[in-house]
């Protein structure tokens, strides 16, 4: 019988069109990426309906390399333009753009583009290290361990979502809310269909993430369609080598290692992404110089911190997605989708019903941060005249895509007025300062919630004092209980 390993291995490595498709998927990523306004999320949104029709490794393997490059495009846009092409790369703007200033423009784009890389293969390491291990644990979970993780998760994104735990609260319960709709767990009892059949088999996971991620963005950018935006781009930018020299990197690799066990823990945690790990990767590496008041100055510490942390959570965002089913940022919510399209079932038993596919995705990973080491170093001119597009002209396309993918999921036409619906829902709580990645991930947990609630109530019933034989339960519910307490404490100080 042949490795799973072997078998993923070989399906990608060995494979010419799927590394064909690695590469454009890199290349895309990195254009999305690196124009502000678009973003990774927006890559993935856009291209998983060209995806349906494509063998699951071929399709996910697109999918994970339109991220990897998504990520790391947003450094051009930071360093050259001082606006982050995505926001994992808002602190890359801090040291970045006063580099270029200074006539080192080279240097801040060579180390963002080395450091991206080896950030990514740092995650992807440790990724292909700790997933198997968190699946073997999980796959002895039942009722209580997945009611308990549930509840654990959200409130980390919710304590997470800003000083406000009461908006990060409505957000979660209205995504929820959102997925109680149509036929309910165990009993099949529909709700909130208000008589609309279309409603019985509820919103669509895909709906639902290309409404409130492609369609808002699309709508917030109508409010500025009429402002004249002009980028100063240097386009005379020369990297030479690497940009920096071998003394350089040596003095940063504290600086790599530290930021990227930042990204791989942000990331791991449910909800939360780059935008957080590159923003406490710099912080810590601020805190930690001998020289912090050099920081926002233009030094290359800086760069180096924010682009290792952000690329580094891309393997650590994977882990909870691929072993519990839990999306670690808002693009891992989108390939969670991919995922299902592709009937490859993410969770504990991944690895035994869908282990090729998996070490599949670990070599299209490793695959993706070499070509997006190697394309951006060769097309950084091509990346920065493309900055010059004008966003009215990619956004109407994007939105015809998008619909064209919400009805080929399900073949439903009604799914289109579900992604405007959530295009102006997530729309309208943008405008109220409500975050929106709490509603994601209470659109994802709720029905697990629910279900495994139920499960726990009569569980319950039936003996009261079978939480005391499960410790793992017991101890989610412990440390959520220490995340709320700890963090209505800190908003009370702030408000103090």
């Amino acid at each position: 019988m042949t490795s799973p390993i072997w078998a993923g291995f070989s399906s990608v490595a060995l494979d010419p069109f799927i590394l064909l498709l690695i590469f454009a998927g890199v290349a895309v990523g990195i254009i999305f990426g690196s124009i502000p306004g678009l973003t990774a999320t927006m890559a993935v949104v856009m291209f998983l309906p060209m995806t349906y029709t494509m063998t699951p490794i071929q399709g996910i393997s697109t999918l994970v390399a339109l991220y990897i490059g998504g990520i790391s495009g947003g450094l051009i846009s930071a360093i050259l333009l001082n606006i982050p092409g995505t926001p994992s790369s808002v602190a890359t703007c801090f040291d970045g753009s006063p580099m270029a200033k200074k006539g080192e423009a080279g240097k801040a784009l060579g180390a963002g583009i080395v450091f991206s890389f080896l950030g990514t293969m740092l995650g992807v390491g440790v990724l292909v290290v700790i997933s198997p291990l968190l699946a073997s644990v999980a796959i002895q979970f039942g009722a209580y361990e997945y009611c308990a993780l549930s509840v654990f998760s959200l409130s980390m994104v919710i304590a997470l979502s800003g000083r406000d735990l009461t908006k990060g609260l409505i957000s979660a319960v209205l995504g929820a809310i959102w997925a109680t709709v149509g036929l309910a767990p165990i009993d099949s009892r529909a709700r909130y269909t208000f008589g609309f059949i279309e409603l019985t088999a509820g919103f669509k996971l895909l709906v639902f993430l290309i409404g409130i991620f492609a369609i808002t963005e699309v709508i917030r950018f109508a409010e500025e369609v009429r402002s004249d935006i002009h980028y100063d781009i240097r386009e005379d930018v020369k990297v030479r080598g690497f940009g920096f020299s071998f003394r350089e990197f040596r003095g940063q690799f504290v600086n790599m290692i530290r930021s990227a066990l930042i990204g791989i823990g942000i990331g791991i945690l449910p909800g939360i992404g780059g935008g957080v790990s590159c923003m406490l990767s710099y912080t810590a590496a601020k805190n930690s110089s001998r020289h912090p008041e050099k920081f926002g100055t233009g030094i290359l510490d800086g760069v180096v911190a924010s682009e290792t942390a952000n690329n580094a959570s891309i393997g650590g965002a994977m882990i909870p997605l691929l072993s519990l089913g839990i999306p670690g940022d808002a693009v891992t919510a989108m390939l969670l989708g991919g995922l299902m399209v592709h009937n490859v079932a993410p969770g504990p038993l991944i690895f035994a019903k869908s282990g090729a596919t998996v070490y599949g995705i670990f070599v299209a990973m490793v695959i993706a941060a070499f070509a997006m080491l190697v394309i951006e170093f060769l097309g950084l001119r091509v990346f920065t005249k493309i900055l010059r597009i004008p966003k009215n002209y990619l956004l109407p396309i994007i939105v015809v895509l998008c619909s064209v993918g919400a009805i080929g999921d399900s073949n439903r036409v009604f799914d289109v007025w579900g992604i405007l619906f959530f295009g102006l829902v997530g729309y309208g709580l943008i405008k109220a300062q409500i975050p929106l990645t709490p509603m994601i991930l209470g659109f994802i947990l709720g029905p697990m919630f629910e279900l495994n609630l139920r499960k726990v109530s009569q569980l319950f019933m039936m003996n009261p004092l079978s939480i005391m034989e499960r410790p793992i339960a017991i101890g989610f519910f412990l440390v959520t209980a220490a995340v709320v307490i700890l963090n209505i404490r800190a908003n009370r100080r702030a408000l103090d």
